[in-house]
């Protein structure tokens, strides 16, 4: 087994963190049996503090790891699945697919054997251990639930083109936080795994192993140019890259579209298996308590098909639930002490693990986070979901891809000495967290702030179909200020908090 420590956690990997060691256990398209979640639910009681973490990419992370797993361990994870057989290559990051795929009435294609697939390659080619940890890889199958808009090195997404599906290639270049660019290529769903090999290669073969610091994919497109990199990989291959041949139309695609409904999910939904629903669990910052994954699945062996599937926004879902079950289902969820409804102010929230456990963070992101929603909850209605997201640092581990709300952790100098605080930002701007609208908003008043936002967000929208992001990109930033600080009469029965008056223009 590999010992020590790496820069990327794995489960054969372990890292060291603020709050003890991390490991971190890929989970491929975020599938996992009840007996695998048995399996990580000890662990975490045993080897760490009794939770477990869902990430941004659908792995799972046990953290505050006080005790070393041995070795026979870490043998029957990989005996049932969890983990590589090929534990070089472990670190590599979790390959990510819609959480509905198969099971999504509108998708165009099922996702999951290009997962496997790619997974398979992965662990049978110990070269592959070079490359930099982060190469990422993104199946997209065109259903209601998309994840083409979470950014990855290789995306590929479903289309119709004529009465025919293919995938359209997406690859990252550009400056660093961008969607993929469309590179014009239609392939037929046989050729992709044959392109991504292809594509890993020519990556290998550019990686200087010498180099402690590994290339990173999009560093390597950026150098070598687009077109280059691909008349390299077309040598790897027995069919023509370029599909102009067929005749059909080969524009590239903006990625706009993408992500509509990524909080769906959430809630009671009809499967495209007549008869089956799956619900969709919202899961506070990602975090499930050992006794409340050890409860799921168990619901999952009883009622469904023996699996769970963990999702790129930190929740869950039951899947393959008879109708006449459903009910039973919702409530046993509810007294395992979690929810299903999309309204839920944590369905969308997102926190790193902040300064608790990691020294990069200068807040407390979790605590906050958690306080900032049971405030939340007893004074504003949300109708539908809205991404808030605390991010301790510049990095942004928790979330890659555009938030509604960003909050960037920072220190602020007061009276009283350093006390914690926040940057907000709003809104889709080429900037890495959108448009800055507070500097050093002290938490004790972060809050209200976002109540009041939230309230505006409300009362001034075309309708009830239009996002929070949407409704903040009709305004310029002074505008905004000026809505956002405008308080009605009505708001917080008459009562402005101080902080907030000060604010007004």
């Amino acid at each position: 087994m590999v010992s020590g420590f790496a820069t990327c956690p794995g489960l054969f990997y372990a890292t060291p963190a603020a709050d003890g060691i991390l490991s971190r256990i890929r989970i491929p398209g975020g599938i996992i049996s009840s007996q695998q979640c048995h399996a990580i639910e000890d662990i975490a009681d045993i080897n760490g503090a009794g939770y477990v973490d869902v990430t941004n990419r659908a792995n799972l992370q046990v953290r505050e790891i006080h005790k070393g797993i041995n070795i026979e361990v870490l043998q029957y994870l990989q005996n049932i699945g969890l983990g590589s057989f090929n534990p070089v290559v472990d670190h590599i990051r979790n390959i990510m697919t819609s959480p509905t795929a198969g099971i999504d009435p509108e998708e165009l294609i099922d996702t999951r054997p290009f997962v496997q697939g790619w997974d398979r390659y992965i662990s049978k080619h110990p070269a592959l251990s070079e490359l930099s940890a982060k190469f990422s890889v993104c199946f997209d199958g065109g259903g209601i639930i998309r994840v083409c808009d979470r950014l990855n090195d290789i995306l590929f997404a479903a289309v119709l083109v004529d009465g025919d599906i293919y995938f359209r290639l997406y690859l990252s270049v550009g400056a660093k936080g961008q969607p993929p660019s469309d590179m014009g290529i239609l392939l037929p769903p046989k050729n992709c795994l044959l392109v991504l090999a292809a594509l890993a290669k020519v990556y290998l073969a550019h990686n200087n192993t010498t180099n402690k610091r590994r290339l990173r994919f999009l560093e390597l497109l950026n150098t070598l140019g687009c077109e280059n990199y691909l008349q390299e990989v077309q040598q790897y291959l027995p069919f023509s890259l370029l599909s102009d041949e067929t005749g059909k139309d080969l524009t590239p695609k903006p990625l706009s579209l993408c992500g509509k409904g990524k909080y769906q999910h959430i809630g009671i939904h009809p499967q495209r298996q007549k008869g089956l629903f799956y619900i969709g669990v919202v899961l506070p910052l990602g975090r499930l308590k050992s006794t409340q994954m050890k409860g799921l699945a168990d619901l999952a062996a009883k009622y469904g098909s023996n699996t769970l599937r963990l999702t790129p926004w930190q929740n869950l879902l039951l899947t393959d639930i008879p109708q006449q079950w459903v009910d039973d289902v919702q409530s046993k969820i509810a007294f395992l002490g979690l929810d299903f409804s999309a309204i839920n102010i944590n369905s969308a929230l997102v926190a790193c693990s902040g300064n608790r456990g990691c020294t990069a963070s200068a807040t407390d992101t979790k605590s906050h986070a958690l306080a900032l929603a049971k405030y939340l909850e007893t004074r504003i209605t949300l109708d539908c979901p809205v991404n808030i997201h605390f991010s301790g640092c510049e990095k942004s581990c928790a979330q890659h891809s555009k938030s509604d709300i960003t909050l960037l952790g920072v220190s602020i100098e007061a009276d009283n000495g350093v006390v914690e605080g926040y940057h907000v930002y709003v809104g889709d701007s080429k900037q890495k967290f959108g448009y800055e609208i507070y500097r050093y908003v002290n938490f004790a008043e972060l809050p209200a702030l976002i109540e009041q936002m939230l309230y505006v967000y409300k009362i001034q929208r075309l309708n009830s179909d239009e996002s929070f992001g949407e409704f903040v990109n009709r305004y310029a930033i002074p505008q905004l200020q000026q809505l956002f600080n405008n308080i009605p009469k009505s708001f917080v029965n008459n009562k402005i908090p101080n902080f907030l008056e000060k604010l007004r223009i």
